[in-house]
């Protein structure tokens, strides 16, 4: 039914080339450099300025697609590029679980944006361009998985100056017909559609389908005849409009994405949930464990839980989603009561306390749905442990339960075709595929001609792109100073070290930092000996005044110094604006205010082709960063909004670029090989690229959270939830009796360099399995931390439910350090995401 509706839309197509239809609407030509030449081909003008074979398919002219079924050159080529497509498809993926695994998790990835491909704008940033790498590596990867999202009438605005340098917003519209993706059907051939209650009515929801490889992304779209004008447009903008709209789009994704599957009649062992706006998908999935066991709402929460996990990418606690009490009970009353509670305590599932007035938060819903929590960097993983502290009064901070996986990113969507071909000369077509031990050795071999070869020639099509797209953004008024059209022929210069500034401008990531110093900037980029270029890109929040003027600020300093042939402003960063940056810049430059980048995965794009970062110690950088390859600002530590500091980074970052940056790249041997920099760009590409890739971060996420989240859900699930409901009995048991436990005497004596510890400690009618009597001592003095489950030596005579515990250790440390503790206690339960209660000694 799917391939006769899409034969409409070009039902003139001629047979011998009827394989196109599926390869525009399998999006793994987004990370194909072959499949570039196949749609060069149809239409080179078009592919350039779209990236969108769809639309290609449905606007080239009948005589060429004649004159295309003719050409034996191009047959073949898309014979070749089909047959490729299918044994992807069928070939075993690379992280195809083991027999010693048990399990081949089936994964569900909920996200409010996904950044794939520029043809299908569903993104913002690097929330969405991180999902979409996501999706790529699982294609590859073999996962069983699908990714559920919605599909926007307008998506997140399109960037317009004005004439004074002041950012408008655009909303073209976003016609799902010229957008490479299809309506999802049953087996009967049905569009397939779901429905969400919304206060007084039924919102009806369409699902289409967009095709990553073997991955399907499914997406929820209310622009449809059957719902009201107002309820139509919950799905046009992304980020955008009131909270109310933001309550209605996540509502949208938790409950009706999770029908969604239903309705597919896929089931998942594992939920991701790609931020705090999937919180809803924790409650939904109760529900529909309440149906199918029978059971009440708390037991299958339990249930459930045991196969979410949470990945959140806020820095700060103010970027999470919240919802006034009055405003989330109108939309969610009717749904407590679907669930067998009421509004209020459903609501206390995202709130801290009992106050009436406390807003509801999405990020605390995610916490307590969900069996395992991760940051996407090391130091976002301490950050958010601090934001999620209040949710665990009395644990140690390095307690609260938050992980982390470092973000990665998709390395074939990122190279260029020339670094694709050196790659592939020295590595083979399976590089990120596998584990290459050897790869550092790989690299080394590479000439230093080979490699300064491949970073000139990204330079030089990238500035070949540029001056294309600036001739179009001038006739717009879009470029700043007095540039005339013929001056564009020779905008910037291909051999000169050129500086890539790309990303959000907003007050925290410091996007200004170079412009504290104007005559010194003005100085260093126009140095007759050594001079430099920067090309910046980013949009502000339309909301956001203060990034908007920073914007304003950078166009009125190229003008005012008259610097356009020395920096260029690209107006709306998307996708293709990106990647062609990424390819061709020499130096990625990051200055976000500590630790307010959570990963930061701009800079992680330009390792494949032979890019440094020079960057603030946060994020995936701080991580990352050693001397040998690439340069760091700040000292590694917290300087909030310092005006202080801030300006003391910008003489740094001046100081980095002139006296080291600068002067390497133009330190020449007699072939004009900058060897220096060579042998940094060498050690940055062997050692980085495949650690900050999506393959290692989709088997970070597979090892440490999707195998075990799913034999614990379907563990929990099985028999009729018996686990589950036994979980929940233990549960209501200790909260029951935990306050009426307490610690008796505690003697400790050190004999031999060894501690002995006993401890009395009585459990009202509690039993000793239902909890852990442990000896712990804090960090300190360069002392790591400590804990160790005690052991249960007797029954103490005369009392109920008394008994003596006993450790011995190594006395390492004064016995003065160490107290005991008491923690609830279940196989297969996660302390203290699931049971919060703790008893101290002291």
């Amino acid at each position: 039914m799917a391939d006769s509706v899409y034969e409409q839309l070009r039902p003139d197509l001629p047979e011998p080339l009827r394989d196109l239809r599926e390869l525009a609407l399998d999006l793994r030509w987004s990370w194909s450099h072959v499949a570039d030449d196949l749609w060069r081909a149809v239409d080179e003008k078009l592919w350039r300025q779209t990236r969108n074979p769809w639309l290609i398919l449905q606007t080239v002219s009948q005589a060429h697609l004649r004159e295309l079924a003719g050409d034996k050159q191009f047959t073949t080529m898309m014979r070749m590029l089909r047959r490729e497509q299918l044994a992807a498809r069928e070939t075993a993926g690379w992280l195809e679980p083991s027999e010693a695994d048990g399990v081949n998790p089936r994964i569900a990835f909920f996200s409010m944006e996904y950044g794939i491909t520029e043809a299908l704008p569903l993104y913002s940033g690097g929330l969405g361009v991180l999902a979409g790498d996501f999706l790529k590596s699982c294609s590859e990867s073999g996962v069983q998985a699908v990714g559920v999202g919605l599909l926007y009438q307008q998506g997140y605005f399109r960037q317009g100056l004005d004439v004074h340098g002041r950012q408008l917003a655009f909303y073209p519209y976003n016609d799902p017909t010229q957008l490479p993706i299809q309506p999802a059907r049953d087996p009967e051939g049905e569009w397939l559609g779901v429905e969400v209650d919304l206060p007084g009515r039924k919102l009806h929801l369409r699902l289409w389908k967009a095709q990553i490889g073997r991955i399907g992304l499914y997406l929820l779209d209310s622009n449809t005849p059957l719902n009201t004008p107002a309820d139509r447009g919950i799905t046009a903008e992304l980020y955008g409009g009131s909270a109310e709209l933001r309550l209605q789009q996540e509502i949208v994704l938790g409950i009706g994405g999770f029908r969604a599957l239903a309705a597919l009649g896929f089931e998942p062992d594992v939920c991701h949930l790609n931020e705090g706006h999937a919180g809803f998908v924790a409650l939904e999935r109760a529900r529909h464990a309440m149906l199918a066991h029978n059971i009440a709402f708390e037991v299958a929460l339990t249930a459930t839980r045991a196969g979410n996990l949470f990945t959140t990418h806020t820095p700060v606690k103010a970027g999470f989603d919240s919802f006034e009490p009055t405003l989330f009970c109108r939309y969610m009353h009717g749904y407590a009561a679907q669930l067998g509670i009421g509004c209020q305590t459903l609501q206390q599932l995202g709130k801290l306390t009992d106050a009436p007035d406390e807003p509801f938060q999405m990020a605390l819903l995610a916490m307590r749905g969900c069996n395992a929590v991760n940051g996407v960097s090391r130091l976002h993983g301490q950050v958010s442990r601090e934001i999620f502290l209040p949710l665990f009064p009395r644990w140690p901070k390095r307690e609260v339960p938050v992980g982390h996986v470092t973000n990665g990113v998709h390395m074939p969507t990122w190279d260029s075709e020339e670094a694709d071909r050196l790659w592939t000369r020295y590595c083979g077509k399976n590089r990120w595929r596998e584990q290459r031990d050897d790869l550092e050795a790989i690299v080394g071999e590479i000439s230093d001609r080979d490699l300064w070869g491949m970073r000139t020639r990204n330079r030089q099509t990238l500035i070949e792109w540029l001056r294309g797209r600036m001739t179009c953004q001038s006739s717009l008024g879009y470029l700043p100073g007095a540039s005339q059209p013929s001056a564009l022929d020779s905008l910037l210069d291909p051999n000169i070290l050129t500086l890539g500034f790309g990303r959000r401008f907003a007050s925290y990531k410091r996007p200004n930092m170079l412009l504290q110093d104007r005559d010194r900037l003005a100085r260093l980029l126009t140095d007759p000996a050594r001079p430099a270029q920067l090309i910046i890109a980013g949009k502000a929040h339309p909301q956001d005044e203060t990034g908007k003027d920073m914007i304003q600020q950078w166009i009125r300093f190229i003008s005012d110094y008259e610097l356009g042939q020395h920096i260029l402003y690209v107006v709306d960063y998307d996708l293709l604006v990106a990647k062609q940056m990424v390819m061709g810049v020499d130096v990625w430059i990051n200055t976000p205010r500590r630790p307010w980048e959570a990963c930061g995965t701009s800079g992680m794009k330009v390792l494949v082709n032979g890019g440094l970062n020079l960057s603030e110690l946060d994020g995936w950088w701080a991580e990352a960063y050693s001397a040998e390859l690439g340069w760091a600002l700040g000292d590694g530590l917290e300087h909030d909004h310092d005006e202080a500091w801030d300006r003391y980074e910008a003489g740094e970052l001046y100081d980095l670029l002139e006296q080291q940056v600068i002067p390497e790249f133009y330190r020449r041997d007699e072939q004009g090989v900058p060897v220096d920099w060579v042998a940094r760009i060498r050690r940055s590409m062997a050692r980085l690229t495949p650690w900050f890739s999506s393959n290692r971060m989709l088997e970070s996420y597979y090892r440490q959270y999707y195998l075990p989240l799913a034999r614990n859900f379907r563990q929990r699930n099985h028999n009729g939830a018996a686990l589950a409901k036994a979980i929940h009995a233990w549960r209501q048991r200790i909260e029951a009796h935990w306050t009426s436990i307490h610690i008796g005497k505690v003697d400790c004596q050190s004999v031999d360099n060894r501690h002995r510890f006993d401890v009395q400690v009585y459990l009202d009618d509690l039993e000793p399995g239902d909890v852990q009597v442990q000896l712990y001592a804090d960090e300190q003095a360069g002392e790591p931390a400590f804990c160790q489950a005690m052991e249960l030596v007797e029954t103490l005579t005369g009392a109920v439910h008394g008994y003596r515990y006993a450790l011995e250790i190594d006395a390492d440390r004064d016995f003065n350090d160490f107290t005991v503790r008491i923690v609830p206690h279940h196989p297969g339960v996660a302390i203290p995401l699931e049971s919060q209660k703790i008893l101290w000694q002291r």
